[in-house]
């Protein structure tokens, strides 16, 4: 199972943590609604390729990444969308599009939109398009040591 990997990594660490499982879902909002949480209350992961190196944004499910700001933001000079044949290898004990934003297992960069940081928590998927894992926000980003701007837009 995908989240044997991240689990096993949270108990290592001392994090409290709880597991979601919900019927299968694919989009952020469809797993919100199926997971009873509110989309805004929901962590997705977006992999961009940055200078031509893979990375993950986290940012609320309701947002989507801006490319122009996370290219200011890391003075970039290529920001772009990465696909699924691109990352795929990268998360192997990962559903494809349900990687948990602990980029730090995969030696994968994570840049963290703030507005992330306004709830104590901090839920997302855990490897599979059927679970979740909820933590508290402030054990995310000690183990993760993501990289926090204004990162997305909403509509």
């Amino acid at each position: 199972m995908p989240v044997n990997r991240l689990t096993e990594y949270l108990e290592a660490n001392d994090v409290r943590f709880v597991t979601i499982k919900h019927s299968p879902a694919f989009t952020a909002q469809e797993i919100a609604a199926r997971a009873h949480v509110p989309g805004k209350e929901l962590a997705k992961t977006v992999m961009v390729k940055v200078d031509g190196r893979m990375a993950m944004v986290v940012l609320p499910a309701p947002d989507h990444v801006s490319q122009r700001r996370l290219k200011e933001f890391c003075g970039a000079e290529e920001v772009e969308l990465a696909s699924e044949d691109e990352f795929a290898d990268i998360f192997p004990q990962c559903e494809v599009g349900a990687m948990p934003p602990f980029g730090n297992l995969w030696d994968v960069d994570v840049f963290v939109d703030q507005r992330l940081r306004e709830d104590e928590e901090i839920t997302f998927n855990a490897g599979t398009h059927t679970e979740l894992v909820r933590l508290a926000y402030a054990d995310f980003e000690r183990l993760v040591k993501p990289t926090v701007g204004i990162l997305s837009t909403r509509n």
